[in-house]
């Protein structure tokens, strides 16, 4: 049960307290805050729009790639086994299909990825040959008519997103009880399925920001929720105030770039040392391994660092110091100009 109690009036209170939790089966303690916004932290009276473009200099986060296909472009591992029984020459056409639940809980499925396939060859499998009709005639029913319009290309996803580099998974639903949305670099051989957000090119320092605990107190605070568990969206990651690195010139901003990269590879080293291990295991309060807790800890001072602050004791804290940095950085923005004021056309005249 969730009970949320909102209080209106028509004037200020002087003293101010907001009552926080250390976790999410803690006993609250009481702070007393300046200001408590709409998002409840003691920051600047600030809401968040639902931003959809990325800022300048920053990989874009965007969903994973849509089928629409009534499902039968998606195989379990059975059904993978099954096909393969019956038609081996499909096996160059499957890959692996992840979304959320496949990378945290580290479940299979596979799709038929038959972008290019030579008609001859797609003719020469039967089985596969069925599912594509099937995704014809099921696209065919559909009541969009931009799905309609993708039954005459049963064998292509509807929604095509995925990245031709190594990229960054984000699955769009998490456990409110991790402390860290798991996150993971994939190949551009798994197919990423619309229930992740992908950062395509993303590199080791925007891996370790996003891992950060700066960043995940942003993310429980501002992001949406699927009933208690946390709901990541692009709105999400294009408001987070990155730190301000100095200019490569004075060296300095590459060697706190540098940090973060070094901290965020040794936690991939740490997960890599429990190759029996699912995300979902690894993250689990009560199952990290303490090497993996250690090297969370070491990227936090880098990401710290970074941001020229240390020393936060809440993640309120860290809340509160990043909506005065979304402050900083906006009001630094032009103001949008009026739109001028457009003049009605002259009638003619005979």
């Amino acid at each position: 049960m969730h009970c949320v109690i909102v209080g209106f009036g028509l004037q200020d209170v002087t003293e101010k307290t907001i009552f926080e939790y250390a976790d999410i089966k803690g006993e609250p303690h009481a702070v007393k805050a300046a200001n408590i916004n709409p998002y409840l932290v003691d920051a600047p009276n600030i809401i968040l729009p639902s931003r959809t473009t990325t800022p300048p200099g920053l990989p874009q986060l965007i969903k994973g790639s849509q089928p629409t296909d009534g499902g039968h472009l998606i195989l379990t591992e059975e059904e993978k086994a099954e096909l393969l029984s019956v038609e081996p020459t499909a096996e160059k056409w499957l890959r692996p299909y992840v979304g959320g639940e496949e990378l945290i809980n580290g479940k299979h499925r596979w799709c038929l990825w038959l972008k290019g396939i030579n008609p001859s060859e797609l003719k020469a499998m039967p089985q596969v040959m069925k599912r594509v009709a099937t995704v014809a005639e099921t696209r065919r029913q559909s009541p969009t008519k931009s799905v309609r319009e993708f039954a005459d290309r049963p064998t292509l996803f509807t929604q095509d997103r995925q990245p031709d580099k190594q990229y960054i998974a984000v699955p769009e639903v998490s456990s409110e009880t991790r402390r860290f949305i798991p996150l993971a670099f994939l190949p551009p051989t798994v197919v990423a399925s619309n229930k992740l957000q992908i950062v395509e090119c993303g590199t080791a320092y925007h891996f370790g920001i996003l891992c950060s605990t700066m960043h995940n107190a942003w993310m429980r605070t501002v992001a949406g929720r699927l009933k208690s568990d946390y709901s990541y969206s692009p709105s999400v990651y294009n408001n987070f105030p990155w730190p301000d690195l100095p200019s490569p010139a004075s060296g300095r901003g590459e060697n706190l770039r540098a940090a973060i990269e070094t901290a965020a590879q040794a936690g991939l080293d740490a997960r890599a040392a429990f190759p029996g291990a699912s995300l979902a295991d690894l993250y689990d309060p009560l199952t990290m391994p303490p090497a993996l807790l250690k090297a969370h800890q070491k990227l936090d001072a880098a990401v710290d660092k970074a941001y020229g602050k240390s020393g936060f004791k809440s993640d309120a804290e860290r809340v509160a110091f990043l909506f005065q940095r979304y402050q900083a950085l906006t009001s630094l923005l032009p103001a949008d100009k009026p739109a001028k004021r457009r003049e009605k056309p002259a009638k003619a005249t005979a």
